[in-house]
């Protein structure tokens, strides 16, 4: 009996020889013409979630102007004019919406279509820090308001200059060029839409 097993294990082990042997063979002469190979895509694509974690960034600040503005009115009289002065403090902040931005990639390059520079909230005056420089007579709520509206036009005139904006701008291409570098891209096009409409 024990002859019986040991002649069955041989006999096992030979075969799997041979089935070695003949897989070895066919690897190495059968298919003379497979291989393997390994490539490396240089490409990087712009994936969604990218797109959406840069769009979510919302309203992205990149220049903010604090400053204050002194603002008169004169009411005439028969007897004597009354005045109303008042010292408005606001931050105007400079920046683009985010969701707005198209971005496209091409290879290992990534161009960035932004919109315009635009002041990203319109109340800008901080009405806790209004003061009352000088105020003579009673005024009316209207009279107020109308003082109110004054100033946030001289300070939309004094703060969203032609130097201002372009300073923003160039922040926005510096700031977006760091973020779109730390997501791998080296080739960076940064275009703006001008024309974009709020």
């Amino acid at each position: 009996m024990k002859n019986g097993i040991n002649i069955l294990k041989w006999v096992v082990r030979a075969l799997l020889l041979v089935v070695v042997i003949l897989v070895l063979w066919w690897l190495l002469f059968a298919e003379k013409d497979n291989h393997i190979a390994l490539e490396v895509d240089d490409g990087i694509d712009v994936t969604p979630q990218q797109i959406e974690s840069i769009r979510a960034i919302g309203q992205w600040e990149f220049l903010s102007i604090t400053t204050e503005e002194l603002v008169d009115t004169v009411r005439k009289g028969l007897i004597s004019d009354d005045h109303l002065a008042r010292i408005y403090y606001g931050t105007l902040r400079l920046g683009i919406d985010m969701s707005r931005v198209q971005l496209e990639a091409r290879g290992d390059t990534v161009v960035a279509t932004l919109p315009r520079v635009t002041l990203l909230d319109s109340n800008f005056i901080d009405e806790a820090r209004t003061k009352a420089f000088f105020e003579s007579g009673s005024w009316k709520p209207a009279a107020r308001e109308a003082l109110y509206r004054k100033a946030r036009r001289q300070m939309l005139k004094h703060s969203l200059t032609r130097e201002n904006l372009a300073t923003a701008r160039q922040n926005a291409d510096t700031q977006l060029r760091q973020l779109l570098r730390s997501m791998g891209y080296n080739n960076i096009t940064i275009t703006w839409n001008n024309k974009t409409r709020y």
